[in-house]
Protein backbone atom coordinates (compact mmCIF):
# COMPACT_ATOMS: atom_id res chain seq x y z
CA UNK A 1 0.00 0.00 0.00
CA UNK A 2 2.96 2.27 0.94
CA UNK A 3 4.21 2.00 -2.96
CA UNK A 4 0.80 2.69 -4.08
CA UNK A 5 0.51 6.16 -1.84
CA UNK A 6 3.73 7.02 -3.06
CA UNK A 7 2.97 6.00 -7.33
CA UNK A 8 -0.30 8.13 -6.40
CA UNK A 9 1.41 11.13 -5.19
CA UNK A 10 3.84 11.19 -8.59
CA UNK A 11 0.95 10.75 -10.42
CA UNK A 12 -0.97 14.12 -8.72
CA UNK A 13 2.48 16.13 -9.02
CA UNK A 14 2.51 15.03 -13.10
CA UNK A 15 -1.32 16.31 -12.95
CA UNK A 16 -0.47 19.62 -11.58
CA UNK A 17 2.48 20.05 -13.47
CA UNK A 18 1.31 19.59 -17.10
CA UNK A 19 -1.86 21.48 -16.12
CA UNK A 20 -0.27 25.03 -14.42
CA UNK A 21 1.26 26.40 -17.41
CA UNK A 22 3.11 29.61 -17.91
CA UNK A 23 -0.43 31.33 -17.96
CA UNK A 24 -1.48 29.26 -14.62
CA UNK A 25 1.82 29.69 -12.82
CA UNK A 26 1.81 34.07 -13.52
CA UNK A 27 -1.60 34.23 -12.54
CA UNK A 28 -2.96 35.90 -15.98
CA UNK A 29 -5.17 33.17 -16.94
CA UNK A 30 -6.39 32.79 -13.64
CA UNK A 31 -7.37 36.23 -13.98
CA UNK A 32 -9.09 35.96 -17.24
CA UNK A 33 -10.94 32.95 -16.46
CA UNK A 34 -12.41 33.17 -12.49
CA UNK A 35 -10.63 36.92 -10.30
CA UNK A 36 -12.01 39.61 -12.67
CA UNK A 37 -15.30 38.40 -12.00
CA UNK A 38 -14.55 38.42 -8.21
CA UNK A 39 -17.05 36.40 -5.84
CA UNK A 40 -18.46 34.33 -9.10
CA UNK A 41 -14.76 33.93 -9.70
CA UNK A 42 -14.46 32.18 -6.82
CA UNK A 43 -17.89 29.98 -7.16
CA UNK A 44 -16.46 29.01 -10.75
CA UNK A 45 -12.95 28.05 -9.19
CA UNK A 46 -14.89 25.41 -7.05
CA UNK A 47 -16.97 23.93 -9.79
CA UNK A 48 -13.99 23.79 -11.94
CA UNK A 49 -11.96 22.15 -9.31
CA UNK A 50 -14.19 19.42 -8.93
CA UNK A 51 -14.25 18.57 -12.66
CA UNK A 52 -10.80 18.74 -12.47
CA UNK A 53 -10.80 15.93 -9.33
CA UNK A 54 -13.72 14.00 -11.35
CA UNK A 55 -13.33 14.38 -15.07
CA UNK A 56 -9.04 14.22 -14.51
CA UNK A 57 -9.36 10.58 -12.59
CA UNK A 58 -11.73 9.32 -15.14
CA UNK A 59 -9.74 10.39 -18.16
CA UNK A 60 -6.52 8.51 -16.33
CA UNK A 61 -8.37 5.29 -15.07
CA UNK A 62 -10.54 4.88 -18.16
CA UNK A 63 -6.91 5.04 -20.39
CA UNK A 64 -5.21 2.34 -18.15
CA UNK A 65 -8.49 0.49 -18.80
CA UNK A 66 -8.36 0.43 -22.52
CA UNK A 67 -4.34 0.34 -22.45
CA UNK A 68 -4.23 3.55 -24.40
CA UNK A 69 -0.49 4.31 -25.25
CA UNK A 70 -1.01 7.71 -26.51
CA UNK A 71 -3.75 10.22 -27.13
CA UNK A 72 -4.74 9.07 -30.38
CA UNK A 73 -5.84 5.97 -29.23
CA UNK A 74 -7.72 7.79 -25.93
CA UNK A 75 -9.47 9.88 -28.58
CA UNK A 76 -10.16 6.77 -31.31
CA UNK A 77 -11.99 5.78 -28.75
CA UNK A 78 -13.54 7.84 -27.54
CA UNK A 79 -15.04 9.66 -30.87
CA UNK A 80 -14.21 6.52 -33.41
CA UNK A 81 -11.84 6.06 -35.39
CA UNK A 82 -12.64 9.02 -38.22
CA UNK A 83 -14.12 11.64 -36.14
CA UNK A 84 -10.97 10.67 -33.79
CA UNK A 85 -8.59 11.06 -36.23
CA UNK A 86 -9.57 14.91 -37.39
CA UNK A 87 -9.22 15.51 -33.16
CA UNK A 88 -5.99 14.01 -33.01
CA UNK A 89 -4.93 16.12 -36.10
CA UNK A 90 -5.39 19.36 -33.93
CA UNK A 91 -4.54 17.66 -30.70
CA UNK A 92 -0.49 17.56 -32.93
CA UNK A 93 -0.90 20.96 -33.71
CA UNK A 94 -2.26 22.58 -30.54
CA UNK A 95 0.70 20.75 -28.78
CA UNK A 96 3.14 21.54 -30.90
CA UNK A 97 1.68 25.49 -30.93
CA UNK A 98 1.17 25.24 -27.04
CA UNK A 99 5.53 23.68 -26.98
CA UNK A 100 6.24 26.75 -28.68
CA UNK A 101 4.11 29.29 -26.50
CA UNK A 102 5.95 28.08 -23.11
CA UNK A 103 9.26 28.21 -25.04
CA UNK A 104 8.89 31.96 -26.03
CA UNK A 105 7.49 31.81 -22.54
CA UNK A 106 10.85 30.80 -21.11
CA UNK A 107 12.71 33.13 -22.73
CA UNK A 108 10.67 35.59 -22.00
CA UNK A 109 11.46 34.98 -18.29
CA UNK A 110 15.23 34.95 -19.55
CA UNK A 111 14.98 38.24 -21.14
CA UNK A 112 12.63 40.58 -18.72
CA UNK A 113 13.71 39.07 -15.43
CA UNK A 114 16.97 37.59 -15.57
CA UNK A 115 18.27 40.26 -18.17
CA UNK A 116 19.51 37.59 -20.72
CA UNK A 117 18.41 37.00 -24.48
CA UNK A 118 15.82 35.86 -24.91
CA UNK A 119 17.29 32.70 -27.44
CA UNK A 120 19.57 31.84 -24.14
CA UNK A 121 16.48 31.15 -22.20
CA UNK A 122 14.89 28.95 -24.91
CA UNK A 123 18.18 26.87 -25.89
CA UNK A 124 18.65 26.00 -22.04
CA UNK A 125 15.36 24.76 -21.43
CA UNK A 126 15.43 22.91 -24.76
CA UNK A 127 18.84 21.42 -23.68
CA UNK A 128 17.02 20.61 -19.97
CA UNK A 129 14.57 19.07 -21.66
CA UNK A 130 16.32 16.48 -23.54
CA UNK A 131 18.13 15.46 -20.39
CA UNK A 132 14.91 14.83 -18.64
CA UNK A 133 13.03 13.07 -22.00
CA UNK A 134 16.52 10.31 -22.26
CA UNK A 135 15.55 9.49 -18.85
CA UNK A 136 12.25 9.19 -19.74
CA UNK A 137 9.14 8.19 -17.25
CA UNK A 138 10.91 8.92 -14.36
CA UNK A 139 12.49 11.96 -15.02
CA UNK A 140 8.99 13.44 -16.15
CA UNK A 141 7.66 12.62 -12.60
CA UNK A 142 10.98 13.65 -11.01
CA UNK A 143 11.15 17.36 -12.05
CA UNK A 144 7.33 17.73 -11.16
CA UNK A 145 7.27 15.62 -7.40
CA UNK A 146 10.45 18.65 -7.09
CA UNK A 147 8.36 21.74 -8.59
CA UNK A 148 5.03 21.55 -7.86
CA UNK A 149 5.03 21.17 -3.68
CA UNK A 150 7.53 24.65 -3.99
CA UNK A 151 4.53 26.20 -6.37
CA UNK A 152 1.63 25.21 -3.77
CA UNK A 153 4.00 26.55 -0.88
CA UNK A 154 4.33 29.78 -2.78
CA UNK A 155 0.81 29.98 -3.42
CA UNK A 156 0.00 29.79 0.25
CA UNK A 157 2.38 32.04 1.71
CA UNK A 158 0.69 34.69 -0.76
CA UNK A 159 -2.80 33.66 0.29
CA UNK A 160 -2.13 33.71 4.13
CA UNK A 161 -0.56 37.38 3.73
CA UNK A 162 -3.23 38.09 1.69
CA UNK A 163 -5.95 37.11 4.18
CA UNK A 164 -4.11 39.15 6.94
CA UNK A 165 -5.32 42.50 4.47
CA UNK A 166 -7.82 44.62 6.06
CA UNK A 167 -10.39 45.04 3.64
CA UNK A 168 -9.68 41.59 2.48
CA UNK A 169 -13.53 40.09 3.24
CA UNK A 170 -15.32 43.36 1.65
CA UNK A 171 -12.69 42.46 -2.01
CA UNK A 172 -13.46 38.48 -1.74
CA UNK A 173 -17.25 39.12 -1.68
CA UNK A 174 -17.32 42.25 -4.44
CA UNK A 175 -18.95 41.83 -7.78
CA UNK A 176 -17.05 43.64 -10.22
CA UNK A 177 -19.30 45.01 -13.37
CA UNK A 178 -18.14 43.04 -16.20
CA UNK A 179 -20.04 43.09 -19.82
CA UNK A 180 -18.99 39.52 -20.51
CA UNK A 181 -20.11 38.02 -16.94
CA UNK A 182 -21.74 35.78 -18.84
CA UNK A 183 -18.72 34.05 -19.13
CA UNK A 184 -17.91 33.12 -15.39
CA UNK A 185 -21.02 30.70 -15.61
CA UNK A 186 -19.39 28.70 -18.53
CA UNK A 187 -15.43 29.62 -17.12
CA UNK A 188 -15.66 26.14 -14.90
CA UNK A 189 -16.26 23.78 -17.88
CA UNK A 190 -14.36 25.61 -20.84
CA UNK A 191 -10.96 25.71 -18.73
CA UNK A 192 -11.37 22.60 -17.06
CA UNK A 193 -11.77 21.14 -20.96
CA UNK A 194 -8.88 22.90 -22.25
CA UNK A 195 -7.05 21.67 -19.63
CA UNK A 196 -7.83 18.33 -19.36
CA UNK A 197 -7.74 18.49 -23.51
CA UNK A 198 -4.17 19.09 -23.20
CA UNK A 199 -3.35 17.51 -20.14
CA UNK A 200 -4.24 13.76 -21.68
CA UNK A 201 -1.17 14.15 -23.86
CA UNK A 202 0.52 13.34 -20.43
CA UNK A 203 -1.94 11.63 -18.97
CA UNK A 204 -2.79 9.14 -21.19
CA UNK A 205 0.48 7.72 -21.55
CA UNK A 206 0.90 7.67 -18.15
CA UNK A 207 -1.82 6.16 -16.60
CA UNK A 208 -1.07 3.39 -19.22
CA UNK A 209 2.37 2.92 -17.46
CA UNK A 210 1.47 2.69 -14.12
CA UNK A 211 -2.06 0.07 -14.82
CA UNK A 212 -3.04 -0.16 -11.09
CA UNK A 213 -6.61 1.43 -11.15
CA UNK A 214 -6.49 2.67 -7.06
CA UNK A 215 -3.60 4.51 -7.57
CA UNK A 216 -4.41 5.91 -10.51
CA UNK A 217 -7.81 6.76 -8.93
CA UNK A 218 -5.92 8.82 -5.85
CA UNK A 219 -3.39 10.02 -7.99
CA UNK A 220 -6.68 11.75 -10.18
CA UNK A 221 -8.07 12.49 -7.00
CA UNK A 222 -4.88 14.59 -4.81
CA UNK A 223 -4.02 15.94 -8.35
CA UNK A 224 -7.48 17.86 -9.05
CA UNK A 225 -7.40 18.58 -4.85
CA UNK A 226 -3.98 20.42 -5.49
CA UNK A 227 -5.42 22.27 -8.19
CA UNK A 228 -8.56 23.10 -6.58
CA UNK A 229 -5.98 24.62 -3.93
CA UNK A 230 -3.77 26.70 -6.14
CA UNK A 231 -6.52 28.16 -8.00
CA UNK A 232 -8.19 29.16 -4.81
CA UNK A 233 -4.94 30.57 -2.99
CA UNK A 234 -4.09 32.62 -6.25
CA UNK A 235 -7.67 33.76 -6.68
CA UNK A 236 -7.72 35.25 -3.00
CA UNK A 237 -4.56 37.06 -3.48
CA UNK A 238 -4.97 38.26 -7.05
CA UNK A 239 -8.18 39.65 -6.03
CA UNK A 240 -6.16 42.69 -3.63
CA UNK A 241 -4.22 43.35 -6.77
CA UNK A 242 -5.50 46.77 -7.97
CA UNK A 243 -6.25 47.23 -11.65
CA UNK A 244 -5.42 43.57 -11.94
CA UNK A 245 -5.95 42.82 -15.40
CA UNK A 246 -3.49 45.18 -16.46
CA UNK A 247 -0.41 43.32 -15.46
CA UNK A 248 1.10 40.40 -17.72
CA UNK A 249 2.22 38.40 -14.37
CA UNK A 250 0.03 39.83 -11.97
CA UNK A 251 1.41 36.83 -9.56
CA UNK A 252 4.96 38.49 -9.99
CA UNK A 253 3.67 41.96 -9.05
CA UNK A 254 2.35 40.90 -5.85
CA UNK A 255 5.10 38.92 -4.76
CA UNK A 256 7.47 41.77 -5.24
CA UNK A 257 4.91 43.92 -3.47
CA UNK A 258 4.04 41.34 -0.64
CA UNK A 259 7.18 39.24 -0.16
CA UNK A 260 10.45 40.82 -2.23
CA UNK A 261 12.43 38.91 -0.44
CA UNK A 262 10.92 35.74 -2.39
CA UNK A 263 10.46 37.30 -5.77
CA UNK A 264 13.60 36.11 -7.41
CA UNK A 265 13.17 32.53 -6.21
CA UNK A 266 9.14 32.89 -7.05
CA UNK A 267 10.39 33.75 -10.28
CA UNK A 268 12.42 30.90 -10.83
CA UNK A 269 9.41 28.62 -9.45
CA UNK A 270 7.56 30.08 -13.03
CA UNK A 271 10.07 29.55 -15.14
CA UNK A 272 10.12 25.94 -13.42
CA UNK A 273 6.43 25.55 -13.88
CA UNK A 274 6.63 26.85 -17.78
CA UNK A 275 9.44 23.90 -17.79
CA UNK A 276 7.36 21.17 -16.60
CA UNK A 277 4.63 22.24 -19.58
CA UNK A 278 7.22 21.79 -22.03
CA UNK A 279 8.73 18.72 -21.37
CA UNK A 280 5.33 17.11 -20.38
CA UNK A 281 4.31 18.37 -23.65
CA UNK A 282 6.99 16.75 -25.93
CA UNK A 283 6.60 13.69 -23.77
CA UNK A 284 3.41 13.30 -24.92
CA UNK A 285 4.56 14.37 -28.81
CA UNK A 286 7.34 12.01 -28.27
CA UNK A 287 4.81 8.70 -27.65
CA UNK A 288 2.37 10.08 -30.14
CA UNK A 289 4.77 10.20 -32.82
CA UNK A 290 6.66 6.75 -31.82
CA UNK A 291 2.74 5.65 -32.80
CA UNK A 292 3.29 6.38 -36.10
CA UNK A 293 6.97 5.25 -36.55
CA UNK A 294 9.70 3.59 -34.19
CA UNK A 295 12.04 6.46 -34.07
CA UNK A 296 14.53 7.04 -31.09
CA UNK A 297 13.44 9.50 -28.79
CA UNK A 298 16.82 11.26 -29.80
CA UNK A 299 15.12 11.79 -33.11
CA UNK A 300 11.63 12.45 -32.46
CA UNK A 301 12.24 15.02 -29.81
CA UNK A 302 14.83 17.11 -31.83
CA UNK A 303 12.32 16.80 -34.41
CA UNK A 304 9.28 18.24 -31.96
CA UNK A 305 11.66 20.75 -31.04
CA UNK A 306 13.33 22.20 -34.14
CA UNK A 307 8.99 22.47 -35.36
CA UNK A 308 8.36 23.96 -31.97
CA UNK A 309 11.35 26.56 -32.44
CA UNK A 310 10.23 27.83 -35.26
CA UNK A 311 6.74 28.20 -34.73
CA UNK A 312 8.14 30.18 -31.15
CA UNK A 313 9.59 32.65 -33.37
CA UNK A 314 5.99 33.73 -34.75
CA UNK A 315 4.16 36.56 -32.14
CA UNK A 316 2.71 34.15 -29.51
CA UNK A 317 -0.14 36.70 -28.75
CA UNK A 318 -1.50 35.98 -32.11
CA UNK A 319 -0.92 32.33 -32.15
CA UNK A 320 -2.77 31.89 -29.30
CA UNK A 321 -5.78 34.21 -29.68
CA UNK A 322 -6.97 31.89 -33.26
CA UNK A 323 -5.58 28.35 -31.99
CA UNK A 324 -6.67 28.86 -28.10
CA UNK A 325 -10.82 29.54 -29.45
CA UNK A 326 -10.96 26.97 -31.93
CA UNK A 327 -9.24 24.29 -29.38
CA UNK A 328 -11.84 25.22 -26.91
CA UNK A 329 -14.47 24.09 -28.82
CA UNK A 330 -13.11 21.06 -29.49
CA UNK A 331 -11.86 20.17 -25.96
CA UNK A 332 -15.48 21.06 -24.80
CA UNK A 333 -16.69 18.54 -27.38
CA UNK A 334 -14.00 15.69 -25.90
CA UNK A 335 -14.98 16.82 -22.65
CA UNK A 336 -18.56 15.82 -22.41
CA UNK A 337 -17.97 12.79 -24.23
CA UNK A 338 -15.72 12.08 -21.64
CA UNK A 339 -18.16 12.74 -18.73
CA UNK A 340 -20.58 10.64 -20.06
CA UNK A 341 -18.76 7.31 -21.42
CA UNK A 342 -19.50 4.76 -18.67
CA UNK A 343 -16.72 3.45 -16.95
CA UNK A 344 -16.55 -0.09 -14.64
CA UNK A 345 -13.49 0.13 -12.24
CA UNK A 346 -11.80 -3.36 -12.14
CA UNK A 347 -12.27 -5.37 -9.22
CA UNK A 348 -9.10 -4.46 -6.36
CA UNK A 349 -7.44 -7.74 -5.35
Amino acid sequence: MKKSWNQAFQIAAVYVGTVVGAGFATGKEIVEFFSRFGFFGFISILMSGYLFIVIGSKLMRIAAQINAKSYQEFNDYLFGKWAGGIINFFMLFMLLGVSAVMLAGAGAVFEEQLGLPKNAGVFITIFLSYLVMLVGTKGLFAVNTFVVPLMIGFSLILMLLSLQMPNFLEQFLYIPHASDGWKSVIAPFSYAALNLGLAQAVLVPIASEVKDDWTIKWGGILGGVALTVILIASHFTLIMLPNLELYEIPMAVIMRNLAPFFYWIFVLIIYGEIFTSVIGNVFGLDRQLKQYMPVPTLVSVTAIFTVSYLISLVNYGTLLSYLYPLFGYICMSFFILLWMKPFTPPERN
